[in-house]
């Protein structure tokens, strides 16, 4: 049998998943951070909140950037340059 292992469903939720726990670990690392600088709840939650939503962005930058990276490597495998197939074994 020849073809991806994973359904489109499956790597679906498993980005999901991954998503989640990449946004909950920036998350719990503000809020332990403002605990272990003696904070009061709500800075505590607030830092929280912010870590959550940097994990969101660095989410997002990270997909974005996994998406520019292998548009680009589409594009270069087009190419036929002789240059290019030398540089690519060193690479």
């Amino acid at each position: 049998m020849v073809g991806p292992s994973l359904s489109e469903a499956d790597r679906d939720l498993g980005m999901s998943r991954l998503q989640a726990f990449v946004v909950g670990l920036v998350a719990a690392s503000g809020a332990l951070v403002a605990l272990y600088a003696d904070a009061s709840f709500a800075v505590v939650a607030g830092a929280t909140v912010g870590g959550g939503l940097v994990g969101l962005g660095l989410w997002y930058y990270l997909v974005w950037t996994f998406h520019n990276s292998t548009s680009r490597r589409g594009e270069r495998d087009r190419s036929e340059s002789d240059d290019f197939e030398k540089r690519e074994r060193f690479d």
